[in-house]
């Protein structure tokens, strides 16, 4: 028994695998698979071509994989299962133009203001994520969150920490910047990461309200409109105003649904 099992061993397959461990290329192993893909005449040099393919290949997605996590999003949306005919401010052509993550190389930002269930998040997170795809790094927040987030890092003496992990982002989305009013604190912190970040990286930012209800949203006036003056520098502002609640649309069409036909 012993004889038959040193027998299946195979040295030369041991060492690439422990090789392929030690260079960090977990589909080397593998390579009998390439092997199968390749033409009689192919030669050393496209075999060589095409594990290295794969390795890249794999090594993409698990990049992918992992900036998706760190973002953090509360859930997956894509821009594809979006309904663009519902906006009537904001052509299907302009969010495509903004997937290409220009607006992130070139240190914009978006500003997305109007009524709830306009869409405003499912373009935000669907944004982050092709923006995750193209190899950026993003963090996702509710304004509520981040700013809870801030208060806890204050409290435990990580605000060090927290800013320099915020600074590695290359966008950074705030959603929903309207339900709640920010003490003078809670105020001067957000203003804060927002200003650090002007002209050095990207912010999306969604809101219900318009920017001269913003005083609501604050205490000290004067912070309002440096804040108003940092996010709108270089950036995309998108009127995302429509007739009815997709939300409040579904649900309609819900109970259409449910109800007995007669």
């Amino acid at each position: 028994m012993s004889e038959a099992k040193s027998a299946e061993i195979n040295p030369v397959k041991e060492s690439i695998k422990l090789y392929a461990k030690q260079l960090r290329l977990p589909t080397f192993p593998n390579y009998e698979q390439v092997v199968r893909q390749l033409s009689p005449g192919d030669g050393y040099d496209k075999f060589l071509c095409e594990l290295m393919k794969v390795e890249v290949l794999q090594q993409q997605e698990a990049g992918q994989r992992r900036r998706i996590k760190k973002a953090r999003f509360p859930y997956m949306k894509t821009l594809d299962e979006f309904d663009y005919s519902r906006l009537e401010h904001v052509s299907e052509s302009f969010i495509w133009e903004l997937a290409a993550c220009d607006f992130i190389k070139k240190r914009q930002n978006v500003v997305m203001i109007g009524n709830p269930g306009s869409g405003k998040t499912h373009i935000s997170i669907a944004l982050g994520m092709k923006a995750c795809y193209s190899g950026f790094n993003v963090r996702f927040y509710t304004a509520v969150n981040l700013a809870n987030e801030l208060a806890e890092a204050v409290q435990f003496h990580r605000v060090s920490r927290l800013e320099k992990s915020l600074a590695k982002v290359d966008l950074l989305i705030i959603d929903e910047l309207s339900y709640l009013t920010f003490n003078r604190h809670q105020s001067e912190m957000l203003f804060q990461v927002i200003s650090e970040r002007s002209e050095r990286a990207s912010i999306i930012i969604s809101t219900n309200l318009e920017f001269s209800n913003w005083t609501s949203l604050f205490e000290n006036e004067i912070m309002v409109a440096a804040l108003i003056d940092r996010i709108t520098f270089r950036s995309h502002i998108l009127n995302m105003n429509v007739k009815e609640s997709y939300r409040l649309e579904q649900t309609m069409k819900e109970n259409t649904l449910k109800q007995p036909p007669g």
